[in-house]
């Protein structure tokens, strides 16, 4: 042993550490024994999950609540393709992460050994950067270029994959200092080029999406609002950006849009896009703001500048971070500008008119249960979902709070809401987190009931179960009325499934038992689970199932 001899694994730990890295998330594996040996004495937490889709999830939210990278550790094979859902979650909503991938030995590498995957291959489609470490001394130089490209321009996932030979190895090798904090992006002539073009606009919409958000920002982004006296709206859930509770708040551009905000945003002759890629779900499949033709003058701040003009030609580009730009706008007197009150005005009676509750059938009303969510929870409440129908109740009635208040994934990945709410509290264990999850998205990932009691994760799930996969029924009747395929559920007694993991478990099967069990769930200081059980015909908060029917029949085949 002679000065500074590490294996590979305490290497590749105290290069974490050097990065600020706190926690992890994994599923253990003894391709990466030597990663664990070095996590044993480091400080950094090591939440073990139980699935690697999980695992990839919970690290991806805290990413997106911390602004760092997420760190995930899966083995080979079977762990890193099942990891592979949380890396596609991570790519479109352009979250910095990183993971870990214990290989084959290397020398054995093109025989198929066992659990044998090509993962730059596999991953270079889904990643911001897919590599191999063969070197042991060469571990800190791979990691300082993951941190950076996983956060550089556009965030977004990195793979690294660590052969086990080569994490077991010995080097001496110097450690290498942590990413170096970068300065403010953005010069006074870029901002008054910003406001110069903005103020010449009649109707102007402020658009605001992306990652790397903070508190500050938000609060920021609602200075400049009502400064200027503009509207604003998120993009796909993003609609923490800023609290929709904020007079100048209008509206989310998602799926399901209001109608009124869908002809707002045709109508708007400016947007100053802040951060968002403005893709095909804001501008509804590309038909309310066309590519060729978008009929309005585009302001697009992004970090990254290959997003600028990839899709939409800007007339102004800034490619700098969302949040630097925001920052400056948010110190500036409003010059001289067209009077927008009442363009502001009625945005936001738009929006009000929106969220007001449209009864649906059945003695639990999913819209009237939000509604309860939006009115009672604290300012710090911190709210998360997947993917289903049952989301449109959310995006529509609930109103998200100021970053981080709503985690959500912009790729449509069920699953995701549970999770991430696993991942929210153990960040922020103080603040309320609710997780509203559908039947079958939720048992995507129910098991993770066993990491959160593990690590003492009390959130609270809304279980929304009507039986079925509604968001395909949904199409299924509009496209194929009547041919039910593929879509009915079994589902367990999720109150019993919740006390079987020790946690709180309780069912609500009228509205008003709703409140009361919502009190005795962030009362009981465990996680907690609460099914709510839904009338079939409850399709979507516009239409029930036999208007979805109906509506699949006047159309004719398919």
């Amino acid at each position: 042993m002679q000065g500074n001899m590490r294996h590979g694994g305490q290497i590749l730990v105290d290069q974490l550490k050097a990065q600020g890295v706190r926690r992890v998330f994994s599923v253990p594996g003894e391709s990466f024994l030597a990663a664990l040996d070095g996590l044993h004495d480091s400080g950094i937490e090591n939440i073990v999950c139980r699935h690697e889709g999980g695992a990839c999830m919970m690290a991806e939210a805290h990413a997106k609540l911390t602004g760092q990278p997420g760190i995930v550790f899966v083995t080979r094979g079977p762990g890193a393709t099942n990891a592979s859902s949380g890396i596609h979650v991570a790519r479109q909503d352009s979250t910095p992460l990183i993971m870990f991938v214990g290989q084959i030995d290397n020398t054995h590498r093109d025989r198929e050994a066992f659990q044998e995957v090509d993962y730059r291959a596999f991953f270079t489609p889904l990643a911001k950067w897919a590599a191999e470490i063969d070197q042991t001394d060469r571990i800190p130089e791979y990691v300082s270029r993951a941190f950076h490209t996983a956060l550089s321009g556009r965030p977004g996932p990195v793979v690294l994959a660590l052969p086990e030979n080569m994490l077991s190895a010995r080097a001496d090798v110097p450690d290498i200092p942590p990413v170096a904090t970068m300065p403010a992006s953005v010069c006074a002539e870029q901002i008054d080029a910003v406001l110069e073009t903005l103020c010449k606009a009649q109707r102007p919409l402020v658009v605001a999406g992306g990652s790397v958000w903070s508190a500050q920002t938000a609060r920021d982004l609602a200075d400049f609002a009502q400064a200027f006296d503009l509207p604003v709206v998120a993009t796909f859930r993003r609609m923490d950006r800023m609290d929709n509770r904020h007079p100048h708040y209008a509206g989310d551009l998602g799926v399901g849009m209001n109608p009124a905000l869908a002809q707002r945003l045709k109508d708007a002759d400016c947007l100053l896009i802040l951060g968002a890629r403005f893709g095909d779900i804001a501008t509804g499949g590309y038909e309310l703001v066309k590519p060729g033709n978008p009929g309005k003058t585009l302001i697009h701040v992004h970090p990254d500048p290959d997003e600028l003009g990839r899709v939409f030609r800007p007339d102004l580009a800034l490619p700098a971070p969302a949040v630097d730009v925001i920052a400056r706008l948010a110190r500036r007197n409003a010059p001289a500008h067209p009077d927008w009150a009442e363009w502001t005005r009625q945005a936001r009676a738009d929006y009000q008119a929106w969220i007001t509750p449209r009864e649906t059938p059945g003695a639990v009303k999913l819209e009237q249960v939000m509604k309860h969510l939006s009115d009672t929870l604290p300012d710090n409440a911190i709210i998360t979902n997947g993917a289903g129908n049952f989301a449109a109740w959310l995006h529509r009635y609930f109103r998200a709070r100021a970053f981080p208040g709503h985690l959500a994934p912009t790729s449509g990945s069920m699953g995701y809401g549970f999770p991430a709410a696993v991942s929210a509290k153990l960040e922020h264990p103080d603040r309320p987190v609710i997780c509203v999850a559908g039947d079958g998205d939720f048992q995507m990932t129910l098991n993770e009931l066993s990491t959160a009691r593990q690590y003492g994760a009390a959130v609270v799930t809304i279980v929304c179960n009507n039986g079925r996969y509604g968001t395909i029924r949904m199409h299924q009747e509009r496209s194929y009325p009547g041919r039910v395929s593929g879509t009915d559920l079994f589902n367990p007694d999720y109150a019993a499934l919740a006390r079987a993991y020790g946690a709180h478990g309780e069912t609500v099967e009228r509205t008003e038992d709703f409140a009361p069990a919502l009190e005795r769930a962030q009362s009981c200081g465990l996680p907690a689970v609460i099914e709510l059980r839904l009338d079939p015909q409850a399709l979507a908060p516009g239409q029930d199932l036999a208007a979805a029917r109906a509506q699949g029949e006047a159309a004719g085949p398919s």
